[in-house]
């Protein structure tokens, strides 16, 4: 029976080993599922701390970005400022762009109205003159008219009157001797009127009057 028992103690001894390795491995397996959770509570605070850091480091970068807009702000508002107040200056010595370029046009506008000016006043001036002088050669033309008409109607008038005169004159040429008695008559009644002899006038004769005439019509032409 040594040889039976030497068996159950070999199995026995093999049960043993592996119900001691099988609890090695139970406890390397809670050994290593320990360990895991260790690792993985350190790596969960670990991006805790780098999610805090990386939040601070934005919010400071933020920060910076606000204090340079600020910062830039102020620093534009001035420049704008500054630029304004110069053009203001600029405008009130006048030298400003803004300024002198719409005054030059202006003056330029000015000489050409000017100019223009000056030509439609020389060319009114011409007009007018010429107007003043055809308004004058026809009051001319109209007085040499109006002249000839009436030297022709003195003329015809006078011609007229030089014509009855002539034919009076024959009618006196025919009754001469009644006319030398009244006059014959006439003289010798003054003749025996002492107080007539200063009241004497001389009689008017034909040529007396064709005489008077003449003048007068040559005078009026002259």
């Amino acid at each position: 029976m040594p040889g039976v028992k030497g068996l159950n103690e070999s199995e026995g001894e093999e049960m043993d080993q592996e119900t001691a390795e099988s609890d090695k491995s139970s406890n390397d397996d809670t050994d290593s599922s320990s360990g895991s959770g260790s690792e993985d509570d350190s790596s969960s605070e670990m991006d805790e701390e780098s999610c805090d850091k990386r939040r601070n480091e934005c919010l400071q970068q933020m920060a910076e970005l606000e204090r340079q807009f600020v910062h830039m702000k102020e620093q534009l508002y001035e420049e704008r400022s500054s630029q304004v107040e110069s053009r203001l200056e600029e405008v009130k010595i006048g030298v400003a762009l803004e300024y002198t370029q719409p005054l030059e046009e202006l003056h330029q506008n000015l000489k050409n109205r000017l100019e223009v000016s000056d030509i439609l006043k020389d060319l009114r001036l011409v007009n007018i003159k010429h107007m003043h002088e055809a308004e004058n050669q026809a009051s001319k033309q109209n007085l040499e008219s109006e002249k000839a008409l009436l030297w022709d109607s003195i003329k015809c008038d006078l011609e007229d009157k030089i014509r009855r005169l002539e034919e009076d004159r024959n009618s006196v040429d025919i009754t001469s001797d009644l006319w030398n008695e009244q006059v014959n008559h006439k003289r010798n009644k003054r003749k025996a009127d002492p107080h007539s002899l200063g009241k004497r006038k001389k009689p008017v004769t034909v040529s007396d009057i064709l005489s008077f005439e003449f003048f007068f019509f040559y005078a009026f032409k002259l």
